[in-house]
């Protein structure tokens, strides 16, 4: 058995990898929400699911129009990165204004209850909109970056097989650095990220040093729902198919990572990401040889959470992040 886990092992990191990124990008949206505001922020897999099909219908568009074909693909995939971002950023600055501001002094509860209807919102919204345009709510993006890689493990060890991936897989995994770098850069070093840490550890406090509390929480919202929007186009480029509800389950799991990392530590959720991606993909790969073939890969989302739940009772901050008494 530990011979045949070790032959997947390669490929398991490498697709545990691709998917960590992707939580990992989402869990950042969640935890910096809850940093400023100690709101679950429930709509936020519903922005990355709307960055998705904003990207994917830019790429079509692109593709009728002769675009696509005629520049450079990885040209064409910065150029709807960018747009994507900037509207599902300003899409994150309108939920936070309309839905959330005028129940900031509300009950944590009220608040949490206009995230879920903004998701539900967001969900009908994107799927009506699309079988409207297209017949069906299940969109399918131009093939892109499919030429196939593979690192030779085997070289390493005869233990190990080698690992496959695709150009789109290194593509996701290079501009998720960039943003886990870039925003790490922007919260510990900048002044924009100096005040939206000052008004995470006291918004009555930073509003009497002179930040304007108000502009720090819309930026919070614009830059992790510009993140969203831009992991849901790598998202559509790398697996190829979405739908209207992929947000919801990306999002539930994402959440997870940013808890099993500590909700509110930015480095704790990319870290969390990271792991529940890999923990899942090791799942997919052998629990059925580990469960003798009564649990499938199927079931590879009760042994992430099973893990997130025993995590949790040792460790109830999570992994990354710190005991702190309740803000009153």
């Amino acid at each position: 058995m530990l011979a045949e886990i070790l032959q997947s092992l390669p490929q398991v990191l490498v697709d545990g990898i691709a998917l960590g990124a992707i939580y990992a990008v989402i869990a950042l949206g969640y935890t910096m929400v809850y940093g400023i505001l100690e709101l679950i922020n429930f709509a936020h897999g519903e922005i990355f699911m709307t960055g998705a099909f904003i990207g994917v219908a830019m790429l079509i568009l692109m593709t009728g129009m002769g675009w696509l074909a005629a520049m450079p693909a990885i040209l064409a995939l910065i150029l709807v990165l960018v747009v994507t971002s900037i509207l599902t950023g300003f899409m994150g600055v309108g939920i936070e204004r309309m839905a959330y501001r005028p129940l900031r002094n509300s009950p944590k509860l009220i608040t949490l209850i206009s995230a879920i209807g903004v998701s539900f919102l967001l969900q009908d919204l994107v799927r009506f909109i699309t079988e409207y345009k297209r017949g069906n709510y299940i969109l399918t993006g131009p093939s892109m970056f499919n030429e196939q890689f593979s690192i030779k493990f085997s070289s390493i060890s005869s233990s190990f097989s080698d690992a496959f991936f695709k150009t789109s897989t290194m593509i996701l995994i290079i501009a998720v650095v960039i943003m886990m770098i870039g925003l790490d850069f922007f919260v510990n070093k900048t002044k924009w990220g100096m005040a939206m840490r000052a008004v995470a550890q006291d918004r009555e406090t930073a509003s009497l040093m002179s930040i304007n509390v108000n502009k720090v929480i819309s930026l919070t919202f614009f830059i992790g729902s510009a993140l969203g929007g831009a992991t849901g186009v790598l998202f559509a480029v790398q697996y190829g198919t979405i739908d209207p509800y992929i947000g919801f389950i990306l999002g539930l799991k994402a959440f997870t990572a940013a808890v099993l990392g500590g909700i509110g530590n930015i480095r704790g959720a990319m870290a969390g990401g990271l792991m529940l991606g890999i923990l899942e993909m090791f799942a997919a790969a052998n629990l059925q040889l580990l469960t003798g073939g009564i649990f499938g890969a199927e079931y590879k989302d009760v042994f992430a959470f099973a893990i997130l739940i025993v995590v949790l009772i040792f460790k109830p901050e999570g992994l990354f992040g710190k005991a702190v008494t309740e803000k009153v």
